[in-house]
């Protein structure tokens, strides 16, 4: 190998990692702990910003306040993306409770596999009326492991 074709390899290789680390950039921790407790559901990819603000006031313009479900046979099925700023990591196993009204258990999904050291969890979720939701309901999304509160949100199914 002649050093030309070496240096074309070695800028090759740099542009590769450099694109890679952008393309797969993470939450800084300042965000986290600016989000520390909130549940947010949304469309996509969690937005970033140039700066900790920039990303805090771009992933909370991303907030979805309600889902639309679609028609999957003869149920209404709603499906979501969420990104879970942690109260405490540590838990591998969790459940996302839904609470009508904020008051009255209405359904859970389990969330297991969880890296204990993550603060930041997300993901995406299906869920249909055949799980006790009803359309135009105001849910409380809880993030529970045990009894410890991770994250919460209020959401409409639509």
């Amino acid at each position: 190998m002649t050093r030309r074709h070496l240096l074309n390899a070695v800028v090759v290789v740099a542009v590769a990692i450099l694109a890679g680390g952008v393309a797969s950039a993470d939450i800084s921790k300042g965000v986290i702990a600016s989000l520390r407790g909130q549940l947010i559901v949304h469309k996509g990819d969690l937005p970033e910003g140039k700066s900790d603000k920039d990303t805090i006031t771009k992933i909370k313009a991303s907030k979805l306040s309600e889902v639309k479900g679609e028609q999957n046979g003869d149920v209404k099925q709603w499906t979501f993306q969420y990104a879970a700023f942690l109260n405490k990591p540590g838990a591998t196993s969790m459940k996302i409770e839904f609470w009508l009204d904020g008051k009255k258990y209405a359904a859970d999904k389990s969330l297991s596999g969880v890296d204990p050291k993550s603060e930041l969890l997300t993901g995406e979720i299906s869920i249909d009326e055949d799980e006790n939701i009803s359309p135009g309901k105001s849910y409380t999304l809880k993030l529970v492991s045990g009894s410890t509160l991770l994250a919460t949100t209020t959401l409409v199914m639509k």
